[in-house]
């Protein structure tokens, strides 16, 4: 099968680890693992989120003062795409992937007029306690927002248009490459006659469902930090929901921020296809592919 992973950035840094470039490089190694069966039998494209390690670099950036102005987001989405898809590269290799493996720096095209400029909505950074957040926020001119129990930086979060890559890939894919991608949800490009970067982070759920149904991928992975989609997440009735089809989601809501656009990706996905999409723990992924470990997003109910 052609199947599209999605690493989420909060499993590659836990929520309140410290980001040390070990503690996350242990992650990787972690998720290098548990892909590298799915390299061997299947084709493979990797895509991961960049949300923590953005606000890391966006937090440093602002407080640097030899600077005149900080770095913008689509140079520092950029910059996760370096960093992430360099350790996810050795990574499946020291894992024992034998097919060519190669990170590619991918620009996605967003419409300028698109009204998350307006409303931003995209998590980034670590969490904070509320009055630390609100004092960051009139230091820096930031937008925060609850994040559970904490809460975190918000940015603008555009619908995914295209990838400017896009047909290098399909090429790498065809040709037999495990190709790691469109990290961070792709830098954010306009394309006016030339491409110029934007101040946002595109959901990398959101690119990947897209890259997903350009390529005619047989399934979408969304790897995360929780073993499945829940009901009432963070309560004590928690309950885990193992199947679902495209009439059921017209009758749920997630939260806009986290699992939303997780499901949206799928919903995108299933219609477009026909194929299933999955979202689970990283450590399910060959388990999430057939479909006996977290959430299965089909067309219609499973009998």
């Amino acid at each position: 099968m052609r199947i599209v992973v999605a690493l989420g950035g909060n499993a590659l840094l836990m929520r309140g680890e410290r980001a040390d470039a070990s503690v996350q490089l242990h992650h990787v190694e972690a998720a290098a693992r548990a892909l590298a069966p799915l390299a061997a039998e299947h084709e493979l494209v990797v895509c991961h989120g960049n949300g923590p390690q953005i606000g890391l670099l966006a937090l440093e950036s602002e407080a640097d003062p030899s600077l005149t102005r900080p770095y913008p987001l689509d140079t520092l989405g950029a910059e996760t795409q370096g960093m992430i898809g360099y350790w996810l590269a050795e990574s499946l290799r020291n894992a024992g992937v034998r097919k060519p493996v190669l990170a590619v720096i991918t620009q996605t095209v967003v419409d300028a007029a698109d009204p998350a400029f307006d409303a931003p909505t995209k998590f980034i950074g670590p969490v904070y306690e509320r009055a630390q957040a609100d004092r960051l926020a009139e230091q820096y001119g930031w937008t925060t927002a609850a994040d559970g129990p904490h809460w975190r930086r918000v940015v603008p979060s555009p619908e995914p248009v295209r990838l400017v890559e896009q047909e290098s890939i399909e090429q790498l894919v065809a040709g037999g490459t495990v190709v790691v991608c469109a990290g961070g949800g792709g830098a954010p490009v306009v394309d006016n006659g030339q491409l110029r970067g934007v101040e946002a982070v595109v959901d990398k759920d959101l690119t990947s469902a897209g890259l997903a149904i350009a390529l005619k991928a047989d399934r979408l992975v969304l790897l995360t930090d929780v073993p499945a989609v829940m009901t009432d997440y963070g309560m004590p009735d928690a309950e885990p929901l193992r199947h679902l089809d495209l009439e059921e989601l017209e009758h749920l809501t997630f939260p806009a921020g986290s699992m939303g656009p997780k499901i949206e990706a799928c919903r995108r996905f299933v219609q477009a296809t026909g194929s299933v999409a999955a979202i689970g723990a990283l450590t399910d992924a060959e388990a999430l592919v057939r479909g006996d470990a977290g959430t299965s997003i089909s067309q219609k109910p499973v009998t």
